[in-house]
């Protein structure tokens, strides 16, 4: 997968990630792909909401320890 803009929202905590997203997702064209990589615990259930409220495609999510790394299609 080419991922073409990374952001890392560690340490950030609601609503912090989501703005950063939106603002990243904003300077991107239509299809490229965000991957985002939060701590907050509650970043998964976030950008579920967050994809479904903008028209964005989740594309992916995982955990790997105490991260979760979200992966955003603008569209």
């Amino acid at each position: 997968m080419h991922i073409d803009k990374e952001l890392d929202a560690r340490g950030l905590n609601c609503p912090l990630p989501i703005l950063k997203a939106k603002k990243a997702l904003a300077d991107m064209s239509s299809g490229q792909l965000l991957k985002v990589i939060a701590t907050d615990a509650g970043a998964n259930r976030d950008f579920q909401a967050f994809a479904k409220q903008t028209g964005n495609t989740l594309v992916s999510q995982e955990t790997v320890g105490a991260e979760h790394i979200t992966v955003l299609q603008r569209r």
